[in-house]
């Protein structure tokens, strides 16, 4: 009875899906930012973290993925975190951290949940509850994934390098 009435999962994202349609988050000083704004010629680099507000492992790698705006920018893309955090959360991070590239606002969790990239280990009432899987996602300009690692374990990221490995890499 109670899986009848439970919603459908909505499965994890792969090479070649789509980011869903009028993908549109606010940036950390509240302006929408569709993804022709975000990406380079080839494309977008997103970053789905916990939290720049209470994460350490996610401000971290935040920090630490200031150095790939260089070689990604070289590939033709561009990189972008997004987060269940605030605009004025993101901004405060971006400010006091320096951080060179867009950080996205997704504090409903509407995007993460529609990528199927919800954490489910925090339940409703949790403070985490809604905060995505680390992801990096490279994206091309029309929105179709061209690479994906989606961390299981939220202390696990990618390094910068693996990061800038990934965009333009052939797909699998």
């Amino acid at each position: 009875m109670i899986a009848a009435i439970a919603a459908p999962a909505i499965a994890e994202p792969k090479v070649g899906d789509r980011l869903p349609s009028g993908f549109q988050p606010a940036d950390q000083s509240g302006t929408p930012q569709p993804l022709a704004s975000l990406a380079g010629p080839r494309g977008l680099v997103l970053v789905l973290a916990r939290s720049a507000g209470w994460c350490p492992y996610c401000q971290v790698q935040m920090r630490d993925l200031a150095g790939a705006v260089g070689p990604l920018a070289a590939k033709g893309y561009r990189l972008a975190a997004l987060t269940y955090d605030n605009p004025t959360v993101l901004a405060k991070f971006a400010s006091r951290q320096s951080i060179p590239y867009p950080l996205l606002s997704d504090p409903g969790g509407v995007i993460i949940r529609s990528l199927g990239l919800t954490d489910p280990t925090y339940p409703p009432g949790n403070m985490a509850h809604g905060v995505p899987r680390p992801t990096i996602m490279v994206v091309d300009p029309a929105g179709r994934i061209e690479a994906i690692n989606i961390s299981r374990d939220y202390r696990e990221r990618p390094t910068t390098a693996e990061v800038v490995a990934m965009a333009g890499a052939p797909t699998k």
